[in-house]
Formats: structure tokens, sequence, C-alpha cells
């Protein structure tokens, strides 16, 4: 007895998920048909499918068109749209209007978006922002364009801080950021090109690129990523960043992310493809080569020996942040014959009283440092830098007097943090302060042998990396004499190609240089 009663209980269980599985079959049938002519079935329809009255925010108005003796309803959702424009310019007209008229369009004023009869498609619309007009005895829905998103105007990047050239970064809005971008290519080959890559949310990507100048093949191979992406919800680009990369667990970035339109006009100019997205201040650059995530903003809007100078410095700071802790380690531990022995006796003098060997004192100061670094990050901003000053010279000097760490440990941790500082990507600047801890923990182990042999290993495994097909150092490696605007530029009239490497249908940018 007691078995047949479990039985029937799991048997009831097992009911649930069948049952919600048959209504979600259900509701997906139902949107991929198309709508009836009957008012009333419409009005149910599109009430269940938007949970109305329990969904708070979704509205319906149900009223009579004068000008045409018959019953209608709108539906749009009250937190995306302007509701001064649905009243004024489509209830008011549709009310008020007694003239008798065959067609909506006659009667409204205001432009339309589409006509549609999707139940899938009108849906869609309604979810971003559109107002969806229903009218008895019509078997089309009208759809009005009445968007209206509240977020934060167009002000400066916080990431790309430059001085000279332009100020203006995304905002949360993709119609502003494809505006901007407009404004600073006034050409008809400027492509903006919508593609929905999630199934639940919906959520829209744009490909920007010019026509004219685009690879087919890359733009086909971007597509087709965006087309296999099998997933309920992407809300940033940020995280599509993720899906897109060929190797998501790689420390180094393949993809270019930037908050600056003029930045991403530029490699439009050059055939690279954009990606935009709502709700995200930024953009995708795609392909990506080392030297993009490189290079500054900046280096193109100062005078051409300025902005070498200013690369020139950049590149060896990138050997300090990865290399200043890992040689110090190696040649103290190791090679101590390759210190001079004046500089020998003061570093032994410094470090007689310190207890931990060379390894533990720099990892130790390595941590403080990123734990101050991250701390000035999250903490308001009024007070954030004054945490990361105040807490880095209390530290300092107060291990140094405990007689824990060195003296010249502190100014070897200072010289690689300052200079991890000098690179502006995100991304790329997180790898560098991965990457060196990894050469600490080889430098301790074997010193400037096991320095080098990572090195070694390291360039290897960065030449093996793709960004859609283009190699990571190109056009260094694989060698191409089209572009070489890599650690030295040119004056700006003789750079007279595009980079070969995305083969861009039109490679000469200036005819003459």
């Amino acid at each position: 007895m007691r078995k047949r009663v479990i039985k029937s209980l799991f048997k009831t269980f097992n009911t649930e998920p069948q049952f919600q599985e048959k209504s979600n079959a259900q509701e997906i049938d139902l949107k991929k048909q198309d709508i009836s002519s009957n008012y009333d079935q419409n009005l149910a329809t599109f009430k269940s499918i938007f949970s109305v009255p329990k969904n708070t925010d979704v509205k319906v108005r149900e009223f009579t068109i004068r000008a045409l003796n018959r019953r209608a309803f709108i539906i749009f959702i009250s937190t995306m749209v302007d509701l001064e424009h649905i009243k004024e310019s489509i209830l008011e007209k549709l009310l008020g209007n007694e003239q008798p008229s065959v067609k909506i369009p006659d009667i409204i004023s205001y432009p339309m978006a589409k006509a549609s009869t999707n139940i899938e498609e009108i849906t869609e619309f309604i979810c971003g922002g559109i107002t969806a007009l229903f009218v008895e005895g019509d078997s089309q829905c009208y759809l009005f364009e009445t968007t209206k998103t509240r977020g934060r105007s167009i002000g400066k990047s916080d990431n790309e801080v430059i001085v000279k050239g332009a100020k203006e970064a995304f905002n949360e809005k993709v119609v502003d950021n494809i505006a901007l971008i407009r404004k600073k290519i006034k050409n008809e080959n400027l492509i903006v090109e919508t593609k929905i890559i999630t199934k639940r949310s919906r959520n829209d990507v744009f490909l920007v690129y010019q026509k004219d100048l685009a690879n087919d093949e890359l733009l086909q191979t971007i597509k087709d990523k965006l087309s296999s992406l099998e997933t309920d919800s992407i809300l940033d680009l940020s995280i599509l960043e993720q899906y897109l990369e060929e190797r998501p667990r790689s420390l180094f970035p393949t993809i270019l992310y930037t908050e600056r339109p003029d930045r991403a006009a530029s490699f439009i100019e050059e055939g690279h493809v954009i990606l935009l997205m709502s709700n995200s201040p930024s953009c995708l650059v795609l392909p990506c080569t080392f030297w993009a995530l490189f290079h500054s903003p900046e280096d193109h809007y100062l005078r051409t020996p300025y902005g070498n100078f200013i690369r020139i410095l950049r590149f060896q700071a990138l050997f300090v942040a990865v290399f200043a802790s890992p040689i110090y380690i190696a040649i103290t531990n190791y090679h101590v014959g390759m210190i001079p022995p004046d500089l020998l006796m003061a570093i032994a003098g410094t470090r007689e009283r310190v207890p931990f060997p060379s390894v533990i004192e720099i990892l130790m100061m390595e941590i403080a440092f990123e734990l101050i670094r991250e701390a000035g990050l999250r903490v308001p901003s009024p007070i954030g830098p004054t945490i990361g000053i105040v807490g880095a010279l209390i530290l300092g000097q107060a291990a140094v007097q405990a007689n824990i760490i060195s003296p010249i440990v502190i100014i070897v941790i200072a010289l690689s943090g300052l200079s991890s500082f000098i690179i502006s990507d995100v991304s790329m600047n997180f790898a560098i302060r991965i990457t060196r801890f990894l050469f600490i923990f080889a430098a301790g182990f074997l010193g400037i042998y096991g320095a080098t042999s990572l090195f070694i290993l390291g360039l290897f495994y960065l030449v093996s990396l793709k960004s859609f097909g283009t190699p990571y150092f190109a056009p260094m490696t694989p060698h191409s004499s089209s572009s070489k605007d890599l650690l030295i530029r040119h004056v700006p009239f003789k750079e007279r190609f595009r980079p070969g490497y995305v083969k861009p249908k039109d490679m000469v940018k200036q005819r003459k240089g």
C-alpha cells in the first residue's frame, strides 16, 4: 500500500514539469501564428502574453475610433515610451477625429514604423518600446515609434583619458552611439546592421562597418559566430566579448574594447567591424592585434615626434612592469656576481635584518600594491585616490621600519606598479599584472634562466593567438609592408595604405604621400 502511494505521488510530481513544458510549447506555437481580425481574440492573446494586469508597467487602453466606428486598443510598456506623444499624437487623433476615413494612417499624423501580422514580431516590437494599435476587423497591427528610454547624456571617457583630442564617449543609448559614429563618418557606405543574439531577453547587436572597405569573409565569420550563440541572455558587450573570443581562458585579450567613438570611427575607416549593443557604453573592435591594444587613443592626436616619444616610453614601461621584480629576485638569489660590489654591499646592508627571502618580500609587496589599487577603485571617488596614496606611504614606511621589507624592494615595486598604469587598455593591463606574477615565480625557481624560458614560451604562445583569423602580432609577423604603425608611426601624409591583415576591399587610403 505504501509503495502505491509513493508511486502515485511520484507520478504527480513528474506531471508538473511536463505541464510546464506543454504550456511553454503552446506559448511558442502561439507566437509563431498571425493575429486574427477578431478584436476580443487579439486582446486576450496579448493580455496573456504580457501577463496583464499582473505586469504593472504594460498598459492596455481600449477605446472606439469615431471615424471608423470600430473598437480598438493600444498596448505599450509605459516605462519605455513617451507617454505625451502617445496621448497627443495617437489617442487624441483617434478619439477626436469624426470625419469618415478608410485607413488608419489617414487619421493619425504620427509616423508609423510599420504594419505587422506576426504575433512574435509584434511582441518583440512592443518589448522594444513600440506602441501597437489593434483595430476591430483589421488583420494587421499598426506599430508606432514611441520609444523613449532614460539614461545619462554623452560625457567623457573614464578609462581612456586623453589630454589632446575629442572628449566624447559612448553612453548606454545605442541610438546616441550610432549617431556619434555617423557624425564622424558622413558616408553612404556606412552600414548599421541589427542582429538578435539571445532567445529569452532578445538582446540585439549592431554591426557597424563600411561596405566598400570591410572584407566579406570577415563579416560573414562574425555573423556566423553571432548566429551560433545559444543562450537566453547577454546583457552587455563585456559578456558578449567572452562568447566571441576563440580562447576565452587566455590571459591576453583578442578583442579591443573601447569607449571612444573617435577611436571606433578610425578602425571602421581601416576596414574593421564594430559591434554596439544597447545598455553598453562601449564598442568591440574586430579583429584586434597586440599593437592595437598597446597603442593609446591620443597617439595620433599628438605631433609625430611627441607621439613616438610616448610610445617608446610606454614600451619601456611595459618591460619595467613585467621584468623589474623578476630581475631583482633572479639577481639577488642566483646571479649575485652580476651586481657591482658597491651596489651589492648597499643591498646587503638594507637586507641584513630582513627575515624573509627576496621572493617572499616581492610577493608580499606586490599583493599589498594590488590590494591598495583595488581599494582605491572600489571606494567612493572623492576619497579613493587619498586611500591609495596614504595607504601606500604608511604601509611602505611601516614595513621598512619594522624590518619586514627592505627599502630597495619598495623602489622596485613602485617602479613596476607605476609602469603598469601607462597601459591604457583595461584587459591588457590585467594581462600584464598577472604575467608579472608568473615571471616572479619563474625567476624564484630558476633565476634568469627561468624568466628567459618563460619569456620564450610566452612569445610562442602569443604568436599562436588569432583574432577572427588575424595573427596577434600582425603586421610584424607575418610581415606586411602595407601598414607600419607599430612602435614608431610615420607622419600622417606618409600613411598611404590601410592594414593588410584585415584584407580591406580598398587598400589605399590616400593617393599621394
